[in-house]
């Protein structure tokens, strides 16, 4: 396999760390159509903070050339000579739930105009099962003219890349690996074996693979969702839920799940891939619809507990000033996409409360252009009636909140972060 070029198609939390780590082996060509992200990385930064800069600079390339390394671009003619491409742009849905494949077949149309017998086009973004046959391969064929399986193949791993972990980098997280053929399935199993040094497991068809990542994160979202659930009960009996999962852990099967805002960009939208299809076969999955509708009511009730602690001590509602910690959709990370914090402010300003957003990680001008909302990266020099600590970055867990409190302020904390003298109630 040295002897391939590789193309990755979509730069971003994905893309570039699985980019990176393929240019210590192979020629590698970053695509993506934001101008500025890659002008970005082309000087050694990466905004997202998923790739260390002096780990990405040791594998860039000043030029497009068949040496190993990475060359990123914006220009299609910069990946007419790759003859492996990987698409990994994202999955997201719409306003109403549904999956949006636009990305996905954008990017496939592109790949299609440079397409050439005998190339592989692997997928990693997270779909529902039959995506990349039923939906990607037919615009790959209509763009290039050529046919599938006889003139080009295709291959299927999904992504399980975890923003801010740094434990768990790419290179360490076992990968599903699978082909359109037997033998392109050993050929998609040993390019990522080369580089991922935690293995990888060869799925006999790419359906299969399509569907062990929609269900990783599906159950995922479900275990929250019982621990959510919990969390409401037990705050009704005004028993601590945290002190709960402690004790209730100690059994060795027990499965650790806390409750909180559930977003991103995977648990909080491919539970509504795979509800897709199954609804497209007949079938109603009341179990992972009833898990988002459970997950996707928490802020909302965040918001409503904040209210509730105000109303007992007395804090005026209209027009009080709530500081709100944290906007990303976790901890020690930049990444913003389908963050659940903004409707815990949405719900807060329903009551005609004045929110400040403070949040250290989080890029000011992205959550304005995504939510409308502004957020500082300045701890506010103001006092508040209310802090609701939403995201447990680093930087709060020492935080005098003290200094922010008006005299009969609350603090509620979502995330357990907190010591129990500083705050009035947890989740």
């Amino acid at each position: 396999m040295n002897k391939e070029k590789i193309a990755i198609i979509g730069l971003g939390y994905v893309g570039l760390p699985l980019a990176r780590l393929l240019a210590t082996k192979y020629s590698v060509v970053g695509f993506d159509i934001d101008e500025e992200r890659v002008g970005e990385l082309m000087t050694g930064v990466d905004s997202t903070l998923e790739v260390e800069d002096d780990v990405l600079q040791e594998v860039l390339k000043t030029e497009n050339s068949d040496s190993l390394g990475l060359f990123c671009t914006t220009n299609l003619k910069g990946i007419v000579d790759c003859n492996i491409y990987i698409v990994t742009v994202p999955t997201p849905v719409d306003k109403n739930n549904r999956p949006v494949l636009t990305p996905l077949v954008k990017a496939s149309e592109t790949v299609g105009k440079v397409l050439k017998k005998d190339d592989i086009v692997i997928y990693e973004s997270t779909v529902y099962p039959g995506v990349t046959e039923e939906e990607c391969v037919p615009v790959l064929e209509r763009v290039s003219g050529l046919k599938f399986n006889e003139d080009f193949y295709a291959g299927y791993s999904p992504e399980r890349i975890n923003p801010g972990d740094k434990k768990h980098t790419v290179e360490n997280i076992l990968k599903v690996t699978s082909g359109s053929t037997k033998e392109v399935g050993v050929i998609v199993d040993n390019l990522y074996a080369s580089v991922i040094k935690a293995g990888t497991h060869l799925a006999p068809t790419i359906k299969v693979a399509e569907a062990s990542k929609v269900i990783e994160n599906s159950q995922r979202d479900i275990n929250i969702a019982f621990v959510n659930e919990l969390a409401k009960i037990f705050g009704l009996m005004d028993i601590n839920t945290h002190d709960v999962l402690e004790a209730a852990g100690t059994k060795w099967n027990f499965l650790p799940f806390k409750p909180g805002l559930v977003g991103g960009h995977c648990i909080g939208v491919d539970p509504y891939y795979l509800a897709q299809k199954a609804q497209e076969f007949g079938y109603h999955p009341s179990i992972i619809l009833a898990g988002r509708r459970m997950n996707d009511g928490m802020g909302e009730y965040v918001a409503s507990q904040v209210i509730k602690l105000m109303i007992d001590k007395d804090v005026k509602i209209k027009k009080a000033e709530v500081l709100v910690l944290g906007v990303t959709f976790k901890e020690n990370c930049p990444d913003v996409r389908n963050t659940k914090v903004v409707d815990v402010i949405s719900s807060l300003r329903e009551y005609n409360i004045n929110v400040v957003v403070y949040d250290p990680w989080a890029d000011e001008e992205e959550v304005m252009r995504e939510y409308n909302i502004v957020s500082t990266k300045e701890l506010p020099n103001q006092k508040f009636d209310a802090i609701v600590l939403t995201v447990a970055h680093d930087e709060f867990k020492d935080l005098n909140l003290e200094s922010l409190k008006k005299k009969e302020a609350v603090v509620y904390d979502v995330k357990n972060t907190l010591s129990k003298e500083t705050r009035d109630k947890v989740l």
